[in-house]
């Protein structure tokens, strides 16, 4: 049996990991020329199509704070997430109705009836996260450190930006 003492400092902990805002660093395609459609309002989700959990799955909340990079580029930017979606067990029918109905806010610079590229590249996925953007905000360039997150990472999640920021 735990003493009363441990379980307030279990159930402290849990709150203030649950309080606790994360900082994300998420590396985009450059091809794609994604990053200045979050700055400009027009792509307002950022979504992520895995085979497996991984970050920032089940690590990011409203509240915390989202910096966006180009690959080979500096983080220029950083948002507020405003509200999370995950949704597992896809299908190839789940994929297609998350893309018709939030391709145009994630910026993909497709209409409904035109998805069908985007279907291919995500149709056999298993999960998709799709991150609600508010507060897109221009800021100085800094670089990112990914040691220890391994070179592929495209989404990095920490406690303090000071952990990767050069």
């Amino acid at each position: 049996m735990f003493s009363n003492d441990i379980l307030r400092r279990v159930r402290l902990g849990g709150f203030l990991e649950i309080a606790m805002k994360r900082i994300h660093i998420a590396i985009m395609r450059k091809s794609w020329g994604l990053t200045p459609k979050i700055l400009s309002g027009e792509k307002t989700i950022e979504s992520r199509w895995y085979m497996n959990r991984c970050k920032p799955w089940g690590a990011i909340s409203k509240g915390d704070t989202v910096y966006f990079k180009d690959s080979g580029e500096p983080a220029r930017l950083k948002t507020t997430v405003d509200k999370v979606i995950q949704i597992e067990n896809l299908t190839p029918v789940k994929v297609r109705s998350i893309l018709d109905q939030y391709a145009k806010d994630d910026g993909l610079g497709v209409d409904k009836n035109n998805i069908d590229s985007y279907f291919e590249m995500f149709k056999n996925k298993k999960y998709c996260l799709l991150v609600f953007l508010s507060n897109p905000k221009e800021i100085e360039p800094f670089e990112i450190d990914k040691t220890g997150f391994g070179m592929m990472s495209a989404w990095i999640t920490v406690e303090n930006l000071k952990e990767v920021k050069v």
